[in-house]
C-alpha cells in the first residue's frame, strides 16, 4: 500500500482539488481531500491515441522507456509496419516485446496488408488473418482502414475486414485524408469511427458530423495541429490527439506532453485537453488505464503543474515506472526479426532511359505527407534522362528488398540536396528502399549501405558513408533509444551537410512511397497517381 498526495485534477468530475491517492494492489483504493499538499499536480496518464510504433525506430521496450519519461502510459498502436515486412511474425513480435514492460501497448488487427496491390510488400494478412487476430483479447481494434476505395465501393474483402472487427465488438479505425461529403459520409456509415488524417478544419468538420472522432495529429514529419486545434474548443467530446509518427530524437525530447503544455499555453481549458489525451481514448477503446476514480488501475503522473508539464514521476497499476529522473524498469535485448533478401545493386541500375524530355516530378511538402505535382524539362544524355541538383530536381529510386526487380525511378524536388544521397529501408508501406540523390553513383552507394546491414537509413557524401543499422525488420532497431536518437540526429545533420534544409528529411522520404496519401509518389513498381489510383506513365 501506498500514498501519493497533490493536486489532483480529476479528468471525471472535472475538478481540482488538494487531496491524497491510496494505492492498494495496483489500483487507487481510495481519494481523499487534503487541507495541505506538496506543490506538484496528479493528472491522469497520458495517451497515444494512434501511433505505429516502430516509426520510433525502436522495439516497443525502447519505446516504452523514452515514453514514460513524458508520462505517456499508454499506446493505441497499429503494428502495420512490421506487418507489411514481417506479416503475422511481426504482429506476434510487438505483442510479445511490448508485454515485458509496463507501459500499456493496444495493438489492433492491421487492416491493410499489403497496403495497395501496387506494390510489393514482404507479407499479406487476409480475412481470416483478420478474423483470427480480432478474436485475440490482446488485440483491440481493427486498424486503420486506409483503402478508403475499397469502402466506398464495397470491395467484399475490406467489407469481411470490417464486418470481423463488428462481430468481434472492436471498434474501427479510419484513414481517409481529403475525403468529405457524401464520400465521408458512406466512409462512416460503413462502422469507421475514427480519423486522424484530415488536413483542413472543413474536411474534419465533415468527418465529425458523420459521427466520427477526430484525432489531431502532431508528429515528426505529418502536423495537422495549427490546422485543426480550434476543434477542440467546438467539439471537445470528439476529439483525441495522437502523435501517429515519431521519430526516435523527436521522442527522445517530448510526447504527449508536449500537446498538453502546448494547448494549455492557447487558452484551452485542462479538462477539455484531459479528456482528448486520456478519458475518450479509454472510452472509445474500452483501455484498462486508470482516469484517477476510486477502483481505476493507478496509472497517473505527477507534474511541477499544467503550465509546465515537467514530469516528475509516472505510475502505472500502482507502481512508478519513472521518478527522480531515472526510468525504473530494466532495459530488454531485443531479438531480431528480418525479411531482406535482395542482392546489391549497381549505378547503371539507376539510369532512366527515355526519349521524353518533359518528366513529372514529385513536390515534396514539408512536414506534410501529401505531396505536390508539376512537369518539368530535363536534360537527356546518351539516352538517359539526367537530375538538375542546380534547380533542386533530384532522383527517387525505390528498390524492392523482397524480389530482385529493377528500381523504379522518377524525379522529385524540395529535398536540397546539392551533393550525395540519403536512403531509408522505412519507406511506408510496403518498406522497400528508398532514396533520394544527385547522382546514379551516390543513390546506388546508400543503397548497397543499407543492404548490407539488412536495415537502416543511410547518407553518403562523396567518400563518407553513414548508416543507422535497423535490423529489427528492417525498420527498427535493437539498441537503446538514446543511443538510435544520436545515431538519427547524427545522420539528419549529415542531410544537412548534403544541402537538405527539411526539419525531418528522414521521416519525409519514408512517405515519399506512402501511397495511399495523395497526390504523386513512388512504388517499387513505378511513379504512382494516389487521387487516381493508378500508374503514370514516363
Amino acid at each position: 500500500m501506498s500514498t501519493v498526495k497533490g493536486t489532483i485534477a480529476d479528468p471525471v468530475q472535472r475538478k481540482i482539488f488538494k487531496g491524497e491517492l491510496l494505492i492498494k494492489n495496483g489500483k487507487i483504493d481510495r481519494i481523499s481531500q487534503l487541507t495541505d499538499v506538496p506543490d506538484q499536480t496528479i493528472l491522469p496518464g497520458l495517451i497515444d491515441s494512434h501511433i505505429h510504433i516502430e516509426s520510433s525506430m525502436l522495439v516497443p521496450s525502447e519505446f516504452a522507456r523514452l515514453a514514460v519519461r513524458h508520462g505517456t502510459v499508454a499506446t493505441v498502436s497499429d503494428p502495420h509496419e512490421i506487418a507489411n515486412v514481417c506479416g503475422m511474425e511481426g504482429v506476434e513480435y510487438m505483442i510479445e516485446n511490448g508485454k515485458k514492460v509496463p507501459l500499456k501497448f493496444y495493438f489492433g488487427a492491421p487492416s491493410c496488408v499489403p497496403a495497395t496491390r501496387f506494390e510489393t510488400a514482404g507479407a499479406e494478412l487476409d480475412v481470416d488473418d483478420i478474423k483470427k487476430l480480432l478474436r485475440r483479447t490482446d488485440i483491440h481494434f481493427l486498424a486503420e482502414m486506409m483503402n478508403w476505395p475499397g469502402v466506398l465501393y464495397n470491395d467484399p474483402i475490406v467489407m469481411a475486414k470490417i464486418d470481423a472487427a463488428k462481430k468481434a465488438g472492436k471498434p474501427v479505425d479510419g484513414h481517409a485524408p481529403g475525403l468529405k461529403g457524401e464520400k465521408a459520409a458512406k466512409y462512416s456509415s460503413a462502422g469507421i469511427s475514427t480519423d486522424h488524417e484530415c488536413f483542413t478544419k472543413a474536411e474534419a468538420i465533415d468527418k465529425l458530423n458523420c459521427g466520427m472522432l477526430i484525432a489531431i495529429r502532431e508528429g515528426s514529419a505529418a502536423k495537422n495541429y495549427n490546422a485543426l486545434i480550434e476543434l477542440l474548443g467546438e467539439y471537445p467530446e470528439k476529439i483525441m490527439f495522437c502523435s501517429d509518427d515519431k521519430h526516435p530524437d523527436d521522442l527522445l525530447r517530448g510526447h504527449m506532453d508536449e500537446i498538453l503544455k502546448r494547448t494549455l499555453s492557447l487558452g484551452y481549458d485542462l479538462f477539455d485537453i484531459l479528456h482528448a489525451l486520456s478519458v475518450l481514448p479509454v472510452q472509445h477503446y474500452r483501455l484498462d488505464v486508470g482516469l484517477l476514480q476510486p477502483g481505476d488501475p493507478a496509472d497517473f503522473i505527477i507534474v511541477d503543474s499544467p503550465e509546465n508539464m515537467k514530469v516528475k514521476e509516472t505510475w502505472i497499476d500502482g507502481i512508478p515506472v519513472f521518478q527522480n529522473g531515472a526510468v525504473k524498469f530494466p532495459e530488454i535485448k531485443a531479438r531480431r526479426i528480418n525479411h531482406f533478401l535482395t542482392r546489391r545493386v549497381t549505378a547503371d541500375d539507376f539510369r532512366l532511359m527515355s526519349d521524353n524530355v518533359r518528366q513529372h516530378i514529385i513536390v515534396a511538402n514539408d512536414g506534410e505527407l501529401i505531396t505536390g505535382r508539376e512537369m518539368a524539362t530535363l536534360e537527356i544524355k546518351n539516352g538517359e534522362v539526367l537530375a538538375d541538383p542546380s534547380r533542386d530536381i533530384l532522383k527517387i529510386a525505390v528498390v524492392n528488398r523482397y524480389k530482385n526487380r529493377p528500381p523504379a525511378l522518377g524525379f522529385i524536388r524540395n529535398f536540397g540536396i546539392k551533393q550525395g544521397a540519403i536512403a531509408s529501408s522505412v519507406g511506408h508501406d510496403s518498406h522497400n528502399i528508398i532514396a533520394v540523390g544527385s547522382s546514379n553513383e551516390q543513390i546506388c552507394a546508400a543503397i548497397n549501405l543499407i543492404m548490407e546491414n539488412r536495415g537502416g537509413i543511410s547518407a553518403v557524401y562523396g567518400e563518407l558513408k553513414e548508416i543507422l543499422a535497423l535490423p529489427v525488420g528492417g525498420i527498427m532497431s535493437d539498441l537503446p533509444g538514446k543511443e538510435v536518437a544520436a545515431g538519427y540526429e547524427r545522420l539528419s545533420r549529415l542531410a544537412e551537410k548534403l544541402g537538405s534544409k527539411l526539419q525531418a528529411p528522414y521521416m519525409l522520404i519514408s512517405f515519399m512511397a506512402l501511397l495511399v496519401i495523395p497526390s504523386l509518389k513512388m512504388s517499387d513498381k513505378g511513379l504512382f497517381d494516389a487521387e487516381k489510383f493508378e500508374f503514370v506513365e514516363q
